[in-house]
């Protein structure tokens, strides 16, 4: 499996897992930050990480990545312990925190330069990688830049070059999308999937849920420290009861689609607004196909017909998350 970019290919190890979460616990005295929580991160895959503020979501990537100690438990990159003897398995480590730090008299191009040499790349591969992700990050214009003088969401494209410059495995964001305008939230994920294509694990914790559910393969709910649900993103959001909602739109002129609709028993809670109308039935595809059948045969003009699914905050709402104080 291939990773990163046509000028600079990271081969990644065949292995089950390139992040694993042992059983990690973190405790500030009485305060339990981080409670026994344990998940496994194949490449390709993303975990979008929700919760609300003072959760422990920002404690745990800090463990990921190796800046802080776990109480109990362990972080594992690459099959190896994130705070073992090895050191250089952190380098296989990205992290871009949600304050992130940056040189405020130095230009975007001095510090990536400054970056790439901490990395210890050569001056070719750093400049390839940085004139790449300049580009990709639409930040070409504003190499020359101070960053002291960039607005918040300039700074937070830069937060990611420099998280993106050493070809990680695994890239650890903390609410990546905050201080980015529409187009630069849509590129963020145009670069997500890209590189969850190219073999990446991720994880990235957000409060823009809509974002999330574009890229998560999986998503983790956190209350208080403990994962209060973990699934796959389409598990997750997919209406698991025996019955989902429907929306029906109709040519403009036909108004016999309620009594067509409540002659099909199972039909409940029923609405209209314009030509669209709402309504509940059986969850299954064959179900789905049957009622549309009916509905043409009692010559319906349908516009469209879609069987609706929960989206991410609805989940996150019926989760029944606790605020922290």
């Amino acid at each position: 499996m291939a990773l990163g970019f046509e000028r600079n290919l990271v081969i990644i190890p065949a292995m089950s897992s390139l992040l694993v979460a042992e059983s990690i616990r973190v405790e500030f005295g009485a305060l339990v930050a981080v409670s026994d929580v344990s998940f496994e991160l194949e490449g390709g895959q993303l975990l979008g990480l929700i919760g609300p503020n003072g959760a422990g979501k920002t404690t745990l990537m800090r463990v990921l990545a190796g800046l802080h100690s776990p109480t109990c438990g362990a972080a594992f990159v690459l099959g190896n312990p994130i705070l073992g003897v090895d050191e250089i398995v952190r380098q296989h480590v990205a992290f871009a925190p949600d304050s992130p730090p940056a040189y405020e008299e130095l230009t975007i191009q001095q510090f990536l330069e400054f970056i790439g040499g901490a990395y210890r790349l050569s001056r070719r591969e750093a400049a390839e990688r940085i004139d790449y992700w300049l580009e990709q990050l639409w930040l070409v214009d504003k190499r020359g830049t101070l960053i002291k003088n960039l607005s918040r969401g300039m700074r937070q494209r830069v937060t990611l070059a420099r998280t993106f410059l050493p070809n990680p495995h695994v890239i650890l964001m903390d609410e990546p999308l905050i201080g980015l305008d529409p187009a630069g939230r849509i590129q963020l994920r145009r670069v997500l999937s890209m590189l969850r294509h190219q073999g990446c694990a991720m994880v990235v914790s957000s409060h823009i849920l809509a974002d999330l559910e574009d890229v998560a393969t999986h998503i983790g709910i956190i209350e208080q420290g403990r994962i209060l649900r973990w699934n796959t993103k389409d598990s997750m959001v997919h209406d698991d009861g025996a019955r989902r909602s429907y929306r029906l739109k109709v040519v403009d002129g036909f108004d016999g689609v309620a009594v067509s609709l409540e002659t099909i028993p199972g039909v409940t809670h029923l609405t209209r607004e314009d030509h669209t109308y709402m309504f509940e039935y059986d969850s299954s595809e064959q179900a789905a196909a049957e009622i549309l059948r009916r509905l043409i045969e009692a010559q319906v003009p349908v516009a469209s017909f879609t069987p609706l699914r929960a989206t991410l905050e609805d989940v996150y709402l019926q989760a029944g998350v606790r605020q922290v104080d």
